[in-house]
């Protein structure tokens, strides 16, 4: 299970990283997996019933790390929204646009999310999944950030063989380009919750001070004025996870609720 901190992380960077969490004998076997093809999964089937048992994918999903991540996260029985394999071939093509994996998002109080697994090393010249941190909470519609080609803090990712990679189902990302000689083989499946995402994880350290800390955190690319609504909406996300409707990080919420002709003098 997850802790207060790394949720909060999760909360205000988008994305969970577990390295090399995926023993070595499965990811050996892997490449052959994923060439073969992971049967298809029809929409909103229970992650318990998705995958045949033993297979490579149930195998994933119930490595004590990642499991106890996924219900950290969205709870137990999630559902599978989809899943694919993805694989960049070396020096292929062009890069894929930065965009969000859905059309616009409003859900205040939930979010989907997005395993990627790496089967082998990621290098820097393999054009690992790039991501810009903190990106989650701007509501954007699929590709309308497409026509940004860099932004200050996005990162690449560069990983050891095994790692997986949990993201927000609205963070801005792409897979670049594979400039190596090693095709790149990324697994993707989402996951949809079906319980409430309320204190689903280890809540022991709530009232741990790294919890604002991290609920704090600015990224580069953050415009000075507009980049306090993230920290805002985070703070409303926060609220929604923990259940805790006081809860708030500088007086960001508190301000913008104070409205006491309505009796709700904060």
């Amino acid at each position: 299970m997850l802790t207060s901190v790394q949720v909060a992380r999760f909360v205000a960077s988008g994305s969970l990283r577990l390295d090399a969490v995926v023993p070595p004998g499965m990811n050996e076997q892997a490449v052959a997996v994923l060439d073969a093809g992971i049967p298809p999964v029809p929409y909103g089937t229970p992650l318990a019933e998705a995958f045949a048992p033993g297979s490579f994918a149930q195998r994933l999903t119930s490595l004590p790390a990642v499991a106890g991540a996924i219900r950290s996260l969205v709870g137990p029985g999630p559902t599978v929204d989809h899943h694919a394999v993805h694989v960049r071939e070396p020096h292929q093509g062009s890069a894929q646009p930065l965009h969000g994996d859905a059309i616009i998002d409003v859900r205040p109080d939930a979010f989907d999310i997005q395993l990627m697994y790496y089967p082998h090393e990621v290098t820097t010249d393999m054009g690992g999944t790039l991501s810009v941190p903190g990106s989650h909470l701007r509501r954007t519609n699929e590709t309308d950030t497409g026509r940004y080609q860099n932004l200050r803090g996005q990162t690449r990712l560069v990983c050891p063989a095994g790692t997986v990679v949990l993201l927000h189902h609205g963070i801005w990302h792409g897979g670049r380009r594979n400039d190596s000689d090693t095709p790149r083989y990324m697994f993707k499946i989402r996951l949809n919750p079906t319980v409430p995402q309320v204190r689903l994880w280890n809540t022991d350290d709530l009232g741990d001070p790294r919890v604002g800390d991290e609920l704090r955190t600015v990224f580069d690319w953050y415009e000075p004025a507009a980049g306090r609504l993230e920290v805002h909406n985070r703070v409303l996300l926060w609220r929604a996870l923990t259940g805790d409707d006081t809860f708030d990080v500088d007086h960001w919420v508190t301000r913008v609720n104070n409205r006491p002709a309505l009796g709700s003098n904060a």
